[in-house]
């Protein structure tokens, strides 16, 4: 069968098409590919060395600290560590943050030259909610996963993945057919790649039990814009501090 000629330069002699395929395809595989390196990792060094499990939960208030986007609110984080040596390994947590609300006074501006008033101020009431899963490697600074005595410093370095679900309310009901605004009303999900870092003192309790403290921050390392989010660049950065109960196994 032939090939029609009007398209067959189309599959053939367009480089273009070619390089967004491969481009898309490249950028799906980074978003995934951390998870089985890490598990990779810790399979093939875990079967040389005796690794421990230890597992543990805190409590924590986090600090939205981008301009525009500036909140306080509260979540829990459940993780799972698998020490392939006493200084170090591989970490799981998926953590999870009630509604952080704040507000925006914004303007709408007419698409049209004769649509009357030109201009309306509003203030827009949103809020957002996070949920977060991070796979990373933890080391520690002074101590070991399983000390007895004294106390444990310890850093955590990783990459994740941000659920996010804002929800947004206008003051003035506003038509978007006549007006454009800089964020729309009502909800929607969003998603971030994220950077995470932490770093950790700890005490041991004894019997396994080890109490904690920790400083978080989780760093944006994609940009997805939403039209329901007033900031979207570099957004939204978090630091966050916990306290928690960790037990070795």
């Amino acid at each position: 069968m032939k090939s029609h000629p009007h398209f067959g330069w189309l599959f053939y002699f367009h480089p273009y098409i070619y390089s967004v395929t491969l481009q898309s395809r490249i950028i799906g595989l980074k978003k995934i590919f951390y998870i089985p390196v890490f598990l990779l990792l810790l399979s093939t060094t875990a079967s040389t060395q005796t690794m421990q499990f230890s597992a543990a939960t805190d409590l924590g208030l986090m600090r939205s600290f981008k301009e525009g986007q500036q909140f306080w609110t509260f979540g829990h984080t459940i993780h799972g560590f698998f020490d392939i040596s006493p200084k170090e390994g591989v970490y799981i947590w998926f953590s999870y943050y009630n509604r952080g609300k704040f507000s925006n006074n914004l303007s709408a501006i007419a698409k049209s030259p004769l649509t009357l008033p030109q201009e309306i101020n509003y203030e827009n009431r949103a809020s957002l909610y996070f949920k977060h899963f991070s796979v990373g490697w933890r080391k520690f600074l002074v101590g070991k996963c399983d000390n007895e005595k004294g106390w444990n410093l310890y850093t955590t370095a990783g990459l994740g993945l941000l659920f996010g679900r804002v929800s947004n309310v206008h003051s003035t009901p506003i038509d978007t057919a006549d007006y454009n605004v800089p964020v729309l009303a009502g909800a929607a999900k969003f998603k971030r790649l994220t950077a995470d870092l932490s770093l950790g003192y700890e005490k041991p309790l004894g019997a396994g039990f080890f109490l904690y403290g920790e400083g978080r921050v989780w760093i944006p390392a994609s940009d997805y814009p939403s039209k329901y989010i007033f900031v979207n660049e570099k957004a939204p950065l978090t630091g966050m501090f916990n306290i928690g109960l960790r037990i070795l196994f």
